[in-house]
């Protein structure tokens, strides 16, 4: 048997400012990830896709969608995921369902902002946005 010291630091945890507060309920959900979209961080906004062209697969918010695709803004990735850089089976990730979440801090595509109707499709399902205060 090991011995520890009682005031033995065991780890830490650093707060990244993605979770605004916990006005909000947050839960999570596992996701399926299209692969081919490389490395992605925690916070990227994703969009389901559907529709006749769509696969039922997430995609980092920003995509542009193929032919009778529809991409919908759906969650926020909780926890990083490396998709591959080639097309291929899809990625297994975890993603938060709901929760108030600090706008300045989630990620999508390079060149694309995210807008009001986007906000509008993510609360539909639970997720609240503000604006940090730096």
């Amino acid at each position: 048997m090991s011995k520890r010291m009682l005031n033995e630091t065991l780890g830490t945890l650093e707060y990244d400012g993605l979770i605004y507060d916990g006005r909000h309920p947050v839960d999570v959900k596992t996701v399926k990830i299209r692969a081919g979209q490389g490395e992605l961080a925690r916070g990227t906004v994703l969009a389901l896709s559907s529709g006749a062209g769509g696969d039922n697969a997430m995609v980092i918010l920003g995509t542009t969608a193929g032919e009778n695709e529809t991409l919908t803004p759906d969650c926020i990735l909780a926890e990083p995921v490396d998709t591959g850089g080639e097309a291929g089976d899809p990625v297994i990730g975890v993603a938060y369902r709901s929760g108030h979440f600090t706008r300045q801090k989630l990620i999508v595509k390079e060149s694309y902002t995210l807008s009001a109707s986007d906000e509008a499709e993510l609360r539909k399902g639970g997720i609240y946005l503000s604006d940090a205060v730096i």
